[in-house]
């Protein structure tokens, strides 16, 4: 992990087993399927419902500054604590936590490489016991949007406007479509395990180039060394001195990729679109390829 842009951002099965006793830190397991906390996790975690925890119950949004503030204080959170978050799926929903915590503004916060799956293969205990802990104090934090992009933003990203269907990408910018080949052109449009998921049209938003997120990581559910990585996104004509926005469907996807380019390979203007293919895709007068 020494080779990435920022390696302290990852911690290794073994970190997590020496240190998720310690007073100053908090594991957190952040599952696609939140019934998987139920039947064993690392002991000492605590459960991250991304449905309930993480996104506002009205809007089409993640959860505002006063919920991040009652949920950190819930799971004894402060702003100096070292939260770390791991989960299933090459840890999906766990990125997707991740960059909730950066967009608070939180200092300290790191993903367990290989998630729940490495942790499992390797024969770790698992616990079914819910860890109580003393809530803890946190201030309303300030919003960085500099990690956020929204539906206008993408718009002007590619020098498109609704109604328009024409579309330019500058050479100084890079537009990633993460979700799978076919999502991408249009052949898919309903998931069948995520029908809340579901748009009118398919395809890709103009210009952007198709980078399945999954291929960041190796078959044991780690991220790929840093060489493999930029192999793969620079080879796409994705480098580390373009503005580059991501994409998927809901966004949880895209997190994945926002955290390989921007916090293991140093690219410094990342942002995720959240909003994603189910905005997109059913939006009144807006370009699509397929």
């Amino acid at each position: 992990m020494a080779d990435y842009a920022n390696p302290s951002v990852l911690v290794s099965s073994q970190w997590v087993a020496d240190h998720a006793a310690d007073a100053g830190v908090r594991v957190l397991e952040s599952n696609e399927d939140i019934l998987l906390y139920d039947i064993g996790h690392v002991p000492g975690a605590f459960k991250i419902d991304w449905q309930q925890d993480l996104n506002d119950p009205v809007t089409r949004d993640f959860i505002g500054p006063a919920a991040f503030v009652a949920f950190a204080q819930r799971l004894g959170i402060s702003p100096t604590t070292t939260v770390v978050v791991y989960g299933d799926r090459n840890n999906w929903w766990a990125t997707y936590a991740y960059w909730i915590f950066k967009l608070f503004g939180h200092r300290d916060v790191r993903v367990m490489n290989g998630g729940r799956a490495k942790w499992i293969e390797e024969g770790r205990p698992l616990s079914k016991d819910v860890p109580a802990v003393a809530a803890a104090t946190y201030p309303v934090p300030a919003y960085d949007g500099r990690y956020r992009a929204y539906q206008d933003d993408v718009l002007a990203f590619i020098g498109a406007s609704r109604g328009r269907t024409s579309a330019t990408l500058s050479a100084g910018r890079a537009l990633v479509d993460v979700r799978s080949p076919g999502e991408y052109s249009g052949q898919i449009t309903h998931m069948p395990d995520y029908p809340q998921e579901g748009v009118l049209r398919g395809g890709h938003v103009p210009g952007a180039q198709s980078i399945p997120w999954a291929q960041a990581a190796n078959p044991d559910q780690t991220f790929k060394s840093a060489d493999d990585l930029r192999a793969l996104y620079q080879g796409k004509g994705v480098t580390p001195d373009k503005d580059v926005i991501v994409y998927c469907r809901i966004g949880e996807r895209s997190s994945h990729t926002w955290f390989v380019l921007h916090e293991l390979l140093g690219y410094p203007r990342v942002r995720n679109y959240d909003g994603s293919w189910t905005e997109w895709g059913n939006s009144v007068r807006v370009p699509i390829e397929r």
